[in-house]
Parts: structure tokens; C-alpha cells; sequence
């Protein structure tokens, strides 16, 4: 029965009524995630005997009972991709703007689900696992490696720009070490020696740009003056490292950035500083974002070909879904240095 609650404007009491038990109360009863229960009760592969049994004991328990017409529909195909992005992140959309007409050519919709400081990535996942789409598309997921081996049991799992290896994940990304050699050995042709890296943290591909900026510095002969600065993707970052350069005294010749936004960042800090770039410093981001290209910025980037990073996303997801036996695959695209104003010769120092 439901608990008494007086009514506000003094009269009789109500019944207020007893909050309807819901799949998260049974993940939580049994300790499992939501999307684990999803399974059991679509009575899809991918949960042992005992987990089942587990799960069926707790909503009987708790007195839940999922959807019946739900479940009818669950059973037909929705022709729905679901892509998880990440608020605020100009390359992601445009990776989503460029996925939308190849999904549409093959007779699918999309349905996007957002990651956010106050939104976990799981969240977003199991959001779009709950409108029953065929197969995911994760751009640049910060993602726990077993959390997606439980997912890749539900449907197709496509990551764009980071690999999960040994999760079943198919993944999609650039060749970041090639990307990052190309910029090194772009700047160190201008008489460049001094670069400074900015790091990506744990941002999509940083790992592999950190790993490639050292090696293609020792490939110079210039491993003593590596250096790595702590940051991330986004223009704070940027500004952070700029200052700490600044509050230093000595502002190296040039600066690679973990991606455009970092740059972008870098830039601005810099140049209210009263330092010029290229003049005194050049610079060089990464993903080649629209406003890279804008007459007063003019950055000097390793673009990412995100129309075939788009087409190879939707097609890796499809191919999983027509042929659900094979080896996961991992296409890796060509990046391309695209040289702008950021750049130039280093100045001559007294």
C-alpha cells in the first residue's frame, strides 16, 4: 500500500504512491551494471546462467517486470547507429555532421548521446543501448576496457580515434605517431630544435602523439631536448602551459599541442602576452578543426580526414552486424600536415 501524505492545503491525507521498481534497482540489487540486465531480460548472449539467475531473483524480489511491448519491439530492427560524442568538442561534430548522410545511404538513422563533465560515458552508452540501436559508433571514448567488453556482447561496438584491444571493439583511427613525425620534421626543416610537446592527457590519441613526439625527436638526434608539458584537449590547457612557459622566462622555439583546441589556447595566451607567433614562437595543433583555418589564426595542424573516418565508421558497424563472427577490425587512416601561418624559421636569439 502506499505511505499517507498530508495534502498541502490541509485537508485529507493522500496515498502517495510507491515509486515503480525500475532496471537500475535490479542492477543495483545485484551489483551488475544496467546494460547487464538489459540482456537477461531481452535474453540476448552475454550473461552466465547464475548472473540470470541472479537478476531474475532480484526483480522478483524487488517486484519489477520490464515492458512486455517493449520487449515486442526489441525484437525488430530499429535501423538506428547510436554515436556517443563529447559536449564541446568541435572535431566530434564534425565527425557526426559527416556520419549523418552515410548512415542515411545505407537506410539508417542516428541517434546521438552525449558524454560530459557531468554526464559519464557509461551513462551515455547505456542510454543509447536503451533505444535499441543496432551498433555504436564511440568517438574518442574515455571508457573502461571492460565496460565495453560487456557492451560488445549487445551489439557492434565501432571506436573512433582510440584503440581497446583484446574487447572486441572495432576501431577506426589516424596513424597519430605518422601525424606527429610529420610536425616534428616539419619544424626541425625550418631550423627548428627547441619544441616543447603539449600532452593530451588521457584525451584520444595523446598516448600515441606523447609516444611519437619522442621519437621522432630522438630520430633527430634531439631526445635531450624533448620536453613534455602536462595538459589536455581543450584551450585551457593551452593557456596553462603558455603561462607556465612564460613564468619561466624562456619561451622555446616551437611548440607542438596535443590538439587544435590546445593550440588555439597556446595561442591566445601567448599572444596577450606580447609574444608573436610565428615570430617568436611557431606552432602546431592537431585535428585541423574549421576555425584552425580562419584568416587570424592561420594554425599550422595534421589534419585528420574525417569524411573517410566518417564512411569507414559506418561501414565497420555494418559489416559487423551482416557477418557478427568476424575478428575485430581496426582501419587506420593516413594523416596529412596542412602548413599554415603559425610557422616560420626561428628568429635568431641575442
Amino acid at each position: 500500500m502506499g505511505t499517507p501524505e498530508s495534502d498541502p492545503a490541509g485537508g485529507t491525507p493522500r496515498t502517495r504512491r510507491a515509486k515503480r521498481p525500475t532496471m537500475e534497482d535490479v542492477a543495483a540489487r545485484v551489483g551488475v551494471s544496467r546494460a547487464l540486465v538489459s540482456v537477461v531480460f531481452r535474453d540476448a548472449p552475454g550473461a552466465s546462467r547464475e548472473t540470470r539467475e541472479k537478476v531474475l531473483r532480484a526483480a522478483d524480489e524487488l517486484g519489477y517486470r520490464p515492458d512486455s511491448a517493449a520487449r515486442v519491439l526489441a525484437r525488430s530492427r530499429s535501423r538506428i547507429l547510436g554515436v556517443m560524442l563529447t559536449v564541446r568538442n568541435p572535431f566530434h561534430a564534425d565527425l557526426v555532421e559527416a556520419i549523418y548522410p552515410e548512415a542515411e545511404q545505407v537506410g539508417y538513422d542516428i541517434l546521438l548521446s552525449a558524454h560530459a563533465p557531468t554526464r559519464h560515458s557509461h551513462k551515455a552508452i547505456e542510454a543509447l543501448l536503451g533505444h535499441r540501436c543496432e551498433a555504436l559508433i564511440l568517438i574518442g571514448p574515455e571508457t573502461d576496457p571492460a565496460f565495453l567488453t560487456e557492451v560488445v556482447r549487445q551489439v557492434p561496438v565501432v571506436s573512433v580515434g582510440r584503440r581497446f584491444p583484446d574487447t572486441g571493439v572495432e576501431t577506426v583511427h589516424t596513424a597519430e605517431a605518422k601525424g606527429v613525425r610529420q610536425a616534428v620534421d616539419h619544424l626541425v626543416a625550418l631550423g627548428h630544435r627547441d619544441i616543447v610537446h603539449i600532452d593530451g592527457s588521457r584525451g584520444a590519441g595523446s598516448a600515441e602523439r606523447r609516444r611519437g613526439y619522442r621519437k621522432a625527436m630522438r630520430g633527430h638526434g634531439l631526445a635531450e631536448a624533448a620536453r613534455v608539458l602536462p595538459g589536455d584537449h581543450t584551450e585551457e590547457s593551452g593557456a596553462a602551459a603558455a603561462r607556465r612557459l612564460l613564468d619561466e622566462g624562456t619561451m622555446p622555439t616551437a611548440v607542438l599541442a596535443g590538439n587544435d583546441r590546445c593550440a588555439i589556447g597556446f595561442l591566445d595566451a601567448v599572444s596577450r602576452a606580447g609574444v608573436h607567433v610565428p615570430g617568436d614562437v611557431s606552432l602546431v595543433g592537431y585535428d585541423d578543426i574549421p576555425i584552425a583555418r580562419l584568416s587570424h589564426i592561420e594554425l599550422t595542424t595534421v589534419r585528420q580526414n574525417v569524411p573517410r573516418m566518417a564512411a569507414l565508421s559506418v561501414r565497420t558497424a555494418l559489416n559487423r552486424l551482416e557477418d557478427p563472427g568476424r575478428a575485430p577490425q581496426e582501419a587506420v587512416l593516413t594523416p596529412e600536415l596542412i602548413v599554415r601561418g603559425t610557422t616560420a624559421p626561428p628568429r635568431t636569439r641575442d
